[in-house]
């Protein structure tokens, strides 16, 4: 069998999974109590699963997907750090999303001439990070709460993106649009 294995729908389903959650947080949906969920979750599916993705897009020739996946499975592997262990580390959360929201533009101009749903993640991910950042950074939970309304569609959006994948390579033709 020489058909190559396709690794975007673990990854999208990792992100899309692990930023539902973080984001029914941010938007106010979820109360603190949720937070270990969100840190099991960033941890094993958003973060390894996500960076294993990301190395199987390395090994089929896909230098966005291989950067993406592994990016965004280290993010949520030092996210789930940065919360859990790094306590104090929490001060500087806005420079930490400003820089992510930084990393996530670099990849949303990389999406211009990829499939239009994946523009589409991209698209809400960076004001989502940036949202969240200057919420951060300028003490207005309001822009956090946005961010994490946004979130929920960036999330939606993917889990969308990794179900068309599967789903059109189980029925062999494009049954949904990606």
């Amino acid at each position: 069998m020489d058909k190559k294995i396709n690794p975007a729908p673990l990854g999208l389903s990792g992100f899309a999974l692990t930023t539902w959650l973080l984001s029914m947080h941010n938007a106010g949906m979820a109360t603190d109590a949720m937070v270990p969920t969100v840190l099991a979750c960033a941890l094993a599916f958003g973060g390894t699963a996500q960076f294993v993705a990301g190395v199987v897009e390395a090994f089929v020739g896909n230098s966005f997907g291989f950067v993406a996946f592994c990016g965004y499975g280290a993010f949520w592997w030092s996210f789930a750090l940065l919360v859990e262990f790094f306590p104090k580390g929490l001060a500087y959360a806005g420079w930490y999303l400003l820089l992510w929201g930084v990393f996530t533009t670099y990849m949303w101009i990389g999406t211009w001439k990829k499939g239009k749903v994946l523009m589409l993640v991209f698209t809400a991910l960076t004001p989502t990070f940036y949202l969240l950042a200057f919420g951060a950074l300028l003490g207005m939970s309001a822009l956090g709460t946005l961010g994490g309304y946004l979130g929920l569609v960036t999330a939606a959006l993917a889990a969308y993106l990794a179900a068309a994948e599967v789903i059109n390579e189980a029925w062999g033709s494009q049954v949904l649009p990606v």
